[in-house]
């Protein structure tokens, strides 16, 4: 059986089943399945007749014995039949290649079963006690891994574990169960969904059901018996009436999955049927037209009974028969609460990842030829061979890194850390690439490579990288130092030196031997976004919404650097960032930006620091004297921001043509003019920062803030951003009233 969000990309071919055969069940949980399509809408809208059949159907059928009895022969003529899976006439529901899926999909996901499950076979009260609670704690144990690896990292878990005492009964834990001496009357355990807003558990919310016995299995073989498999179906048929009959669920289909489970081991059921072809007129006797419904109109696939327990009473993650029951909870929490927001092809993807960090660990790198060994020498530097394609032809001493490449780098605070290149960055006259963490491989990283000390005087181009590298690190360590860290400043993941190939013969720990490339500073920041000169150059005019968001966001990363007397001193396109998230839930989302100022090395930290020169952004003071007067930051981004809603910038050739421009257009107050035709609000900035500019007088960033939140989120729903804003700047006001003062 092939299911949809399984493959997502990825070969759909059948493959072989577990029992061995090529058979396909035609029964697959497609994307409008799991959105709420089902057998009933064939007939829909449902006639009071037909639903007046349906809920007497439910209430006449409790006997399970009964519902056994009309069931039995036939179900066990389907077992014993040929079958190397031994489910005989039933279709086989996952193939291996599935199951295989789903195990690298699933690598390093922290399951953890709390509860052991006890192994005795005893039959005694104090055991099946044990045992229940196990089965409970596995359950929910899947939930959360799965949840929480698919759908949200955080939160509230939308299921929860409970147990019936016969259908239509009601629910609860384990754990009352047993206070109240009714654990022998519970047959099973439920997923329930927790969308209903009613306190009271009910028979429409149980996203799938597992029927759980201290003993299922046939002379201590991996077989099951006919009124086991009976029993789960009679507890499924209950799922799906109730499913009909609900004012509440919005899941109609016409599946559900059945576990069945032991102390040692387990199988799953899917049972798929379209109620509108049951028989509603023989109200006599229901059991024989359900009988008959489930022999000629459902499809019942069914796995091999396979282990799932070990001997400690530990789930055998990784194994055939956890890897059922998982997939299966997997299909059933989609059905409910839609498409997970990670694939699992996404997941796998990142086996890649994980091997090369593997291959790390065990001293291995991949060269274009073979897989090379590392060698330990002295001083604890690991050393490879070396390898002439990393170095470019234009530079003897640059290197040239492409996607793939590992890059080992010595942290002093964290050790040695390796970086797996994912691909080359535009970044000006540094070396800027994106990269991947292989210890934690899941989010994307900026990575500087910096300049070889002993080419910092004949280059200027090397002397740039200095600033990318080595200063960057010491201002954003500044800023770490004083506990200024938020969302809209660049964060340093890791900073030290490149670990060289060949043999390193340096004298001493910060020395550097005579290898090119030895002492070269790097630099891993996070987070990575598209720069802001590349999102003009696509989109052409930003929007006055998208204008004042970029402008509330660099205020926020400038207000917190001013904090520590920092500021940016480089504000232009090429050093702000998008960053665009997903908000929202899986089914009902949309995209919003977030701007981020980087490249922080050329920040003025004190007054003989020099700000960078840009003829198009830096400021008019800048320009003039070399130097930054308290409101020059703001006024780059004023510039910013009245280029990218559509304002002429003329290109200029030299400072005094740049400083002659500025001049003209801030005294015909043609900024003004225009961000007026954009937004009141980004004019009314416009008209502050130029009364501060040369001034000697800081930005009041905090009511500037305010203003451009509640214009960013809108008046009804301004809270949540000012909040947060009022919380980060208390933090940081926190961290100003300290005592700690910027270098």
């Amino acid at each position: 059986m092939q299911l949809g969000f399984l493959q997502n990309g990825l070969d759909s071919s059948p493959g072989r089943s577990q029992d061995g055969s090529f058979r396909k069940s035609s029964s697959v949980i497609s994307a409008s399945s799991v959105s709420g399509a089902s057998g009933l809408s064939k007939f829909f809208p449902i006639s009071k007749r037909v639903l007046k059949g349906l809920k007497e159907y439910g209430r006449k059928l409790v006997d399970l014995e009964l519902f056994t009895h009309y069931l039995e022969e036939w179900v066990l003529e389907n077992l014993s039949n040929d079958s190397a899976g031994g489910m005989g006439g039933f279709s086989s529901l996952f193939t291996m290649d599935e199951l295989r899926k789903l195990d690298m999909a699933l690598e390093g996901v922290p399951f953890q079963q709390l509860v052991r499950m006890p192994i005795f076979s005893e039959d005694s009260e104090e055991f099946i006690e044990d045992q229940y609670l196990a089965a409970e704690d596995f359950l929910h144990a899947v939930i959360t891994g799965l949840w929480r690896t698919f759908w949200h990292k955080s939160g509230p878990l939308p299921l929860c574990v409970s147990c019936p005492s016969y259908p239509g009964s009601k629910f609860s834990s384990v754990e009352k169960a047993i206070s109240r001496g009714r654990l022998r009357e519970m047959h099973g355990l439920g997923l329930i969904s927790k969308k209903s807003t009613s306190s009271k558990v009910k028979w429409d919310q149980v996203v799938e059901f597992a029927v759980f016995k201290p003993g299922i299995l046939l002379d201590n073989a991996l077989r099951v018996s006919a009124n086991t498999i009976c029993e789960a179906l009679f507890y499924g048929f209950h799922v799906l009436i109730s499913r009909s009959l609900s004012k509440v669920s919005s899941v109609n289909s016409d599946s559900v999955f059945l576990l069945v489970l032991d102390s040692k081991s387990g199988l799953v059921i899917k049972f798929s049927g379209d109620l509108g072809k049951l028989d509603l007129s023989n109200s006599s006797n229901p059991y024989l037209s359900v009988a008959e419904w489930i022999k000629t109109y459902t499809e019942i696939c069914i796995t091999p009974v396979e282990p799932i327990w070990n001997q400690l009473g530990n789930p055998n993650w990784g194994d055939v028969g956890t890897l059922q029951i998982l997939l299966a909870t997997f299909y059933s929490i989609a059905q409910w609460n839609g498409p997970p927001r990670k694939s699992v092809a996404s997941l796998i993807s990142d086996h890649s990842f994980r091997l090369q960090k593997r291959r790390t660990e065990c001293c291995i790198i991949e060269t274009e030829n073979a897989l090379v060994p590392y060698h330990d020498h002295q001083g604890g530097e690991i050393v490879a061979l070396d390898q002439n394609d990393l170095f470019s032809n234009n530079h003897a001493s640059r290197l040239k890194l492409k996607h793939g490449d590992i890059l080992v780098l010595d942290d002093p605070q964290q050790g040695q850390k390796s970086f797996q290149i994912y691909e080359y960055l535009v970044g000006g006259n540094y070396y800027l690439y994106s990269a991947i963490c292989l210890d934690h491989p899941s989010a994307l990283l900026s990575l500087y490579v910096g300049a070889h000390p002993s080419r910092l005087e004949p280059s200027w181009e090397d002397m740039s990288l200095w600033y990318q590298v080595q200063r960057q690190t010491k201002v954003l360590n500044i800023l770490r130092n004083q506990g200024i860290l938020n969302k809209y400043l660049p964060e340093i993941v890791a900073s030290g030196r490149i670990v060289h190939s060949g043999r390193c013969n340096k004298e001493s720990p910060g020395g550097k031997c005579d290898h090119p490339w030895c002492g070269t500073p790097i630099l891993v920041t996070s987070p990575v976004g598209e720069p802001l000169s590349s999102v003009v150059s696509n989109e052409r005019t930003f929007s006055a919404d998208e204008a004042i968001r970029l402008c509330r966001d660099c205020l926020v990363a400038l207000r917190s650097a001013a904090i520590a007397n920092v500021q940016h001193g480089d504000i232009c396109l090429e050093n702000i960032i998008r960053i665009v998230e997903k908000q929202g839930n899986a089914r009902n989302h949309h995209q919003q930006a977030m701007y981020v100022p980087i490249s922080w090395g050329r920040a003025v930290l004190e007054d003989r620091d020099s700000p960078a020169i840009n003829l198009q952004f830096s400021s008019s003071h800048a320009l003039q004297h070399g130097k930054l007067c308290p409101s020059s930051d703001a006024e780059s981004i004023i510039y910013i921001v009245y280029f990218i809603t559509g304002g002429t910038m003329t290109q200029q050739d030299s400072i005094e043509s740049a400083l002659q421009w500025r001049e003209n257009s801030w005294a015909k107050r043609t900024i003004q003019q225009h961000l007026g035709q954009v937004s009141a609000l980004l004019k009314g900035f416009a008209d502050y920062v130029d009364s501060l500019c040369g001034t000697p007088y800081p930005v009041d960033y905090d009511i500037w803030l305010k203003r451009l939140n509640n214009a960013v989120e809108g008046s009804a729903d301004k809270g949540k951003m000012i909040e947060e804003v009022a919380i980060m700047l208390r933090i940081e006001d926190a961290a100003e009233s300290s005592g700690t003062s910027g270098p």
